[in-house]
């Protein structure tokens, strides 16, 4: 870390690299991993041996997200791959996201918590069905910030003419599906120009590297301002005969989802709709003035309100609203069809509910972006949906509040988890 006086931390940011097969996506984050010098010497010997015995001739850069070994012998990425490294001004999480059709759940878990996503496009290929359909899930999930990567420049002579080309088609498609905060860069993954330097082909790009982009991206949670949100997981009593002070100590403990909160602030807990004052907050049992958005916290409040695991505290002036029907964009994520005749648990945050499909709206054909009719849903199946809920709970649009916004469908038969929605 930087030890300069000036040094000035951005934040984590989350973010997803997408595209269709051979794009170069594992080849992108591996070169990432290379010239930040975040690759350990033990697993640069790992992938080099790898390279080597597939007859390469240089080091195989997509092997260090292409983890499993099906990947490997298959050359393509099935599961999600996560890596993590840093600069001095920030942290990251990469997700490296299959890219066929048949793994869109696989996709759409993956966009769920990024806050930047990198669409990978071949320049000798252009915009393609699948660029569309990646593109269209990303703003679909939220994802409030897109730089679209135009790869693979050394295998088209680093033409400008080819990567305006492009941009222009992209241009043309995103102003269709409503998709505004796009950002354009042309580089060689396989090279390493544009992605950390800037190398001595692209001279005629004057905008920023990929690595500058990401950078000064904004972190998660500074889009707008956000309300507070905070769901019990768990209601601390200690039980301690040889320490008085604590038989009245009733902590509410949890995950900040969205927002901030101060000692003296007004607060409510739903769903009982009563209020107190927060008289502290907590980590580790050291006092805090202000909780923030994913600090993990314990609240105390000044009166004894009956409250548990699934109950969540607001800010007085901060109520969402408590509803018993739901409308939703969902992705089918089991082999199994969604069957209008089963009752599902809607997970959301700490609290669930029993649910009953009541409408299939229409289901999204990812490949032509088209609204069509349905009647059940397959695996992989992304649709607008509406529940009804046997109980109530605390939701926010999932444009305002990603936290409060989104929720896992699970089998009651086999406690697996069959869907992920997002609330209209």
């Amino acid at each position: 870390m930087s030890t300069n006086e000036n040094y000035e931390d951005h934040g984590l940011l989350r973010f997803l690299t997408c595209g269709s097969v051979d794009d170069g996506k594992s080849t992108l984050i591996g070169r990432l991993l290379f010239d930040t010098k975040t690759i350990l010497a033990d697993t640069l010997s790992a992938i080099a041996k790898t390279s080597e015995k597939r007859g390469l001739g240089a080091v195989d850069l997509s092997l260090l997200t292409d983890g499993l070994q099906a990947e490997r012998e298959q050359g393509i990425t099935i599961d999600v791959a996560y890596r993590y490294f840093s600069t001095g001004t920030r942290k990251y999480i990469i997700a490296d996201a299959p890219g066929h059709e048949q793994y869109t759940r696989n996709m759409v878990t993956a966009a769920s918590t990024a806050n930047l996503a990198i669409i990978l496009i071949d320049a000798r290929k252009g915009v393609l069905t699948q660029t569309r359909r990646h593109s269209k899930l990303a703003a679909l999930v939220g994802i409030p910030h897109l730089i679209v990567a135009i790869n693979k420049m050394d295998l088209v002579d680093y033409s400008q003419e080819t990567y305006e080309r492009i941009k222009g088609e992209y241009l043309e498609f995103a102003k269709k599906v409503g998709i505004d905060d796009i950002r354009f860069i042309p580089l060689s993954a396989l090279n390493g120009d544009m992605i950390v330097e800037r190398g001595e082909q692209l001279n005629w790009y004057n905008g920023p590297t990929l690595m500058e982009m990401l950078e000064a991206a904004p972190a998660a949670h500074t889009e707008h301002t956000e309300k507070f949100r905070f769901p019990v997981q768990y209601v601390c009593r200690p039980q301690d005969s040889a320490n008085p002070d604590l038989h009245d100590y009733r902590g509410f403990m949890g995950r900040v989802e969205a927002g901030s909160l101060k000692v003296g602030d007004a607060v409510t807990v739903l769903p009982s709709g009563l209020s107190s004052t927060v008289k502290a907050i907590q980590i580790g049992g050291v006092d805090i003035a202000e909780a923030v958005t994913e600090q993990s916290v314990t609240i105390l409040l000044k009166d004894e309100i009956d409250t548990s695991r699934g109950d969540m505290i607001v800010k007085s002036s901060e109520v969402p609203a408590a509803v018993k029907q739901i409308e939703a964009t969902v992705c089918w994520m089991a082999e199994q069809p969604m069957d209008r005749a089963r009752t599902y648990l809607i997970r959301h945050t700490t609290r669930d509910s029993k649910a009953k499909l009541a409408a299939i709206d229409h289901r999204l054909d990812v490949n032509t972006l088209e609204n069509l009719p349905a009647e059940k849903l397959a695996m992989n199946d992304i649709a607008q949906v509406t529940f009804k809920l046997a109980q109530p709970l605390f939701v926010d649009p999932y444009t305002e509040n990603r936290g409060t916004g989104a929720f896992i469908i699970i089998d009651e038969s086999n406690n697996n988890t069959v869907g992920a929605g997002m609330i209209l």
